[in-house]
């Protein structure tokens, strides 16, 4: 989520383009100088410092999981993500902030999300539900109708976070004032956008009734923290304080929709 956070950061105080080249910081340089704003490079240049601290945090993770197939696999996804992450993040920059490439740079933060949320959940001992059993533990732990639900959550909260980045990338903060944006009507996109919101909230309201569990909970007091966010933030003219709360937010949306998916396939 860290990368996220910075991310956004850079984006939202118009430091996207703090260091003008990649894999250098400038033409000269790989770290900042003083050809660059230093407020601007510093925050560009830190988040490109946490991708290589995330990288390796990644390799140390595989090393770690390696005799265990089932991690070990989640474990080099990590790090081959994280390594895209790196290259995406260079492309971001030569194209000058293009924003089919700053949505691509989220959306991927969100499979790693996804990722490094199913590795935490199998760190610790668990059992894997059988899809088929309908008992009492079945209804409360989930089976073959509530992985559905789930699989349909994941969907559409995806989707909805697609969307968002259809209206970050429509709207004022590009991460530069010279960058390119989306021609798409900024109010349409945030109408499609909220649509998706209201359709991903009444489906998480819907599991936590079927088929209760903590995790759901959690999820819907997100959903309505990131509602709220997203609604101030709208009606104050999106500031760059709440746009990067809604951020924030956003991963914090996608780790409790992906809990909640994965509930349904294992149980502690």
């Amino acid at each position: 989520m860290s990368i996220v956070v910075t991310g956004g950061l850079v984006r939202v105080t118009g430091s996207g383009l703090g260091c003008p080249t990649w894999p250098k910081c400038t033409q000269d340089s790989f770290i900042p100088d003083e050809s660059q704003s230093l407020y601007h490079s510093a925050i560009e240049f830190g988040n490109r410092l946490l991708t290589i601290a995330l990288l390796a945090a990644a390799v140390a993770t595989l090393l770690a999981a390696w005799k265990r197939q089932d991690l070990r696999n989640l474990a080099i996804f990590q790090v081959l993500g994280i390594f895209g992450q790196g290259i995406l993040g260079g492309i971001t920059v030569l194209t000058k902030l293009n924003p089919f490439t700053v949505a691509s740079h989220l959306l991927l933060s969100m499979f790693l999300i996804a990722g490094a949320a199913s590795l935490q959940y199998k760190v610790r001992p668990f059992e894997k539900i059988d899809l088929n059993f309908a008992g009492q533990n079945g209804k409360k732990f989930g089976n073959r109708v509530g992985n559905n639900f789930g699989k349909a959550l994941a969907t559409l909260a995806f989707i909805t976070i697609f969307a968002g980045t259809i209206v970050t990338g429509s709207g004022p903060h590009a991460g530069d004032v010279k960058a390119p944006r989306f021609d798409f009507d900024l109010y349409l996109a945030a109408q499609i956008h909220s649509s998706l919101v209201a359709a991903t909230a009444l489906l998480a309201i819907f599991i936590a009734i079927k088929f209760p569990r903590g995790v759901a909970n959690w999820l819907l007091a997100v959903i309505l923290g990131q509602g709220l966010i997203g609604l101030v933030q709208w009606w104050q003219g999106l500031p760059q304080v709440l746009v990067g709360l809604h951020l924030v937010g956003a991963s914090l949306f996608w780790f409790a929709i992906w809990r909640t998916r994965i509930s349904f396939l294992y149980k502690r």
